[in-house]
Formats: structure tokens, C-alpha cells, sequence
């Protein structure tokens, strides 16, 4: 709302330095609200179905006119919202619907700012294989930034060579951020979030967790992966790759210096805790594969390909003398699980295939934990204190994570106990 642009706007002109700014589509003002992009995403649903969508329609547009009248703009929101609502059929794509969110919520936001006003269907480019065309995106990035000094981006999209929008998965803006800051050779990437940084673990499960002053990008990506909700996981390799910092920040807590991510970290004396954070996912299901005298590789790759073929992805792998585990996400296997069984039976030539499901996988991320003894044995006879039974095991080849899996209905003490073991 209004309130959150004034914020942002005191942020961003608190500091001369900031002269790129990746706006995300205006969110929820309140429990009973919807985010933007929910809402376009149901005016795609409606019109593929043949069914009116102009009310909603009405009451994005009437958000858009609420905050530019209490913000005292002059952009006429009205007539661009009117031409484009007008031009929507079922055969508009819903990637074009669903980034217009981020299209005029920046577009308020770069006359609030005073900055200039960049569509990032004009500076984010994709090729039709969904990859980001770096060379030309960052050149036209910087010769922008070079040519008007501030520039104002909405985040989530950008446009395939034919000009048709492409929109990332959500939280996309994230990485439009990460984007731009490679593209201009940012000193420091500032995340603004509603979160003062990363904390140790998810606040909905461990009461006041401890926050995280400093990770390096590779903590953060595994936690990312593995369920950690801060950051878009893909936001993290462009800025990583020419080692500008990240930095995580809340809006509603602008003197909070937050979380700072970098390439690497010069620990101290050694007091600080040996894991810098946890993470986790319920709902796997894994698949022991058993045959004696596996001494070559065959059947594993064989496993892998039969689940390929089902869009099941092997998210975690560990290896034994005459077995192997697969764990996938549950949902991935639908009503599949036995006929991936049968298959891989069938051509595998394999003598058995244990099934467990409703695991959850919780990591332990820390790049601290390879310089310290016996890290795995506090983690297994805490959780074993505790009664939770470890399912599965697995360390990353990096040793940067110790990943456990254990039952659904574990799943929060495990993060609980592991949190107060290693919080000190």
C-alpha cells in the first residue's frame, strides 16, 4: 500500500549509492487480502474458461488508483490498466496476465522515486530455451544505468526473441535483483524483505530462533534447496559468480543491519556455532534398492532413468556394498510408485525394493562442521534423546550439510532439538 512505498522510498533515497531498484508486484495489506499476482493468475483462469473476470480486473485497477492518489502521483494508471484489460482473450498467454503486477506497481514506483522507468521486456532477455541471454541483458542493463543514472525494474519477467513476456517461477523478482546487480557490477545486492535476514531455523516452528549475521553463498544455496523460503534459490548464482554480497533486509526494519552473504568467511576464534542453519521438506518417499554384488554403476543409472521417465526426481542418493536409496518427493511418484517399482524389478534384474514413505528430509548446513569433530554424533544422540528415529543419512560431498530424513510426524522436533543443540 502507500505506507510500504513511503518506506522503500525513505530506504532508497537514504543512500545516493542505490541506483537500481527491482520492484515485486504490490502484496497482501492484510490477512484477508490477495497478493497481485494471485489475482491475475485467476483473470487467466476465468478467461480460459469462458467466464468474466472484470470484477476482479475492477478491484486491481482500484488498488493501482488508491495507492497513486494517496501517493499524490500523476501517472494515469487508469488508461494503461484499460487498454490492457481490453486487449485480454484466452488467447493472451498468462505469462503477459501475471507479470502485470510488477509492470505497474513499478511504474508508480519510478515516478514516486523519481528514477526512470525500465519495462524488463526491454532489458531482460530469454532465448526459447528459458535461459537468460546474459551477454546481451547485462549490456543493455548498464548502458541504461550509464545513459539515466537511476533506473526503476519490475521484477518476475522479462521477453523470448519473438517479444512475448516470459515470467520466472515465483518470487522471480529475486533474481531480476541479482540480474541487474551482476549487470551494473553492483557493490552489494540489498534483498528487501519482511524479514530482518536469515534466521537459524523457521520461526513457525522454533520459537525465536537465532538469526544468521553472515553465511557464504554456498550455505545459502543448500538451504535454499532445502526448503528455506527467504530467497529464490536461482537468485544466488549471479551474484555469486562475480562475487558481489548479498544482503538480506527488512522494509519495516530499515536500521537492522539484516544478513550479509558472501564467497567466503574468515571465522574467528572458533566460538561461533558449528551449524549456521536448518532446513527441511516433509514428504518423501524412499526407494532402497537392493542387489548383491552391485559392484559397477549400471543399475543405479538405470533407476535413475526409470524415474526420469516419470518426472520423479532423485533429490538424494546414498550408496551400500549390495543397495542403494533413492529418495523423491512423494508427489512426484502420484499414483506411479508401483509401476516405477516394476519397472526398475523388470529391468534391473534387482532382488528387492523396500518402500518407506511420509519422510521428511531435514539439512544441517555449515560450513564449520568439517573443522570440527564428532558434529554427526551430537546430531544423531541429540534426535536419539529425543526419540526421533533416523530414517535415512546423507552428507553432502562438499561436508557442507549433514541431511537426515525421518519420519513426517518427526519433522518439527527434529528441527526443534537440533535448533537448541547447536543454537549456543
Amino acid at each position: 500500500d502507500a505506507g510500504q512505498f513511503a518506506k522503500v522510498r525513505d530506504i532508497v533515497l537514504s543512500d545516493p549509492d542505490r541506483r537500481v531498484v527491482v520492484v515485486s508486484a504490490a502484496g497482501k495489506r492484510g490477512p484477508q487480502d490477495h497478493k497481485m499476482t494471485d489475482l491475475l493468475y485467476l483473470c487467466h483462469a476465468h478467461l480460459t474458461y469462458g467466464v468474466s473476470c472484470e470484477d476482479i480486473l475492477g478491484d486491481i485497477k482500484a488498488r493501482f488508483v488508491e495507492i497513486r492518489d494517496a501517493l499524490g502521483l500523476s501517472y494515469d494508471v487508469e488508461s494503461d490498466f484499460d487498454k490492457f484489460a481490453s486487449s485480454l482473450s484466452k488467447e493472451t498467454s498468462v505469462d503477459e496476465i501475471a507479470s502485470r503486477g510488477e509492470y505497474f506497481t513499478a511504474k508508480l514506483m519510478a515516478e514516486y522515486l523519481g528514477y526512470t522507468f525500465l519495462d524488463a521486456a526491454e532489458c531482460i532477455f530469454f532465448g526459447f530455451d528459458g535461459k537468460l541471454d546474459k551477454k546481451k541483458t547485462y549490456a543493455y542493463i548498464d548502458g541504461k544505468l550509464k545513459e539515466f543514472g537511476h533506473l526503476l525494474i519490475p521484477g518476475f519477467y522479462g521477453s523470448l526473441p519473438n517479444g512475448r513476456v516470459k515470467v520466472m517461477t515465483r518470487g522471480g523478482g529475486d533474481i531480476t535483483g541479482a540480474i541487474a546487480a551482476a549487470a551494473v557490477g553492483a557493490d552489494v545486492y540489498e534483498n528487501w524483505t519482511d524479514v530482518s535476514g536469515i534466521l537459524m531455523a523457521d520461526p513457525r516452528i522454533v520459537k525465536d530462533p537465532l538469526p544468521i549475521k553472515q553465511l557464504t553463498y554456498d550455505e545459502l544455496q543448500e538451504l535454499s534447496l532445502m526448503g528455506a523460503s527467504v530467497l529464490h534459490e536461482d537468485s544466488i548464482r549471479p551474484v555469486k559468480k562475480i562475487g558481489i554480497p548479498m544482503n538480506i533486509r527488512n522494509t519495516n526494519d530499515p536500521s537492522h543491519p539484516g544478513t550479509m552473504i558472501v564467497g567466503k568467511i574468515e571465522d574467528g576464534s572458533g566460538s561461533e556455532r558449528f551449524i549456521t542453519g536448518l532446513a527441511g521438506k516433509k514428504n518423501y518417499t524412499s526407494l532402497t534398492i537392493q542387489k548383491r554384488g552391485m559392484k559397477d554403476t549400471q543399475t543405479l543409472r538405470a533407476s535413475l532413468e526409470i524415474l526420469d521417465n516419470y518426472n520423479a526426481p532423485a533429490e538424494h542418493i546414498t550408496l551400500g556394498l549390495d543397495s542403494f536409496a533413492v529418495v523423491v518427493p512423494t508427489a512426484s511418484l502420484g499414483d506411479k510408485l508401483y509401476d516405477v517399482v516394476e519397472d526398475i524389478k523388470r529391468e534391473c534384474d534387482v532382488e528387492d525394493i523396500k518402500i518407506q514413505d511420509r519422510i521428511a528430509m531435514v539439512a544441517a548446513v555449515g560450513r564449520k562442521m568439517t573443522a570440527n569433530v564428532g558434529v554427526s554424533g551430537k546430531i544423531f544422540r541429540a534426535l536419539g534423546e529425543n526419540r526421533v528415529n533416523v530414517r535415512t543419512i546423507k552428507q553432502g560431498a562438499d561436508e557442507l550439510s549433514i541431511i537426515i530424513g525421518v519420519s513426517n510426524d518427526d519433522f518439527e522436533t527434529a528441527i526443534r532439538v537440533l535448533h537448541d543443540e547447536f543454537a549456543g
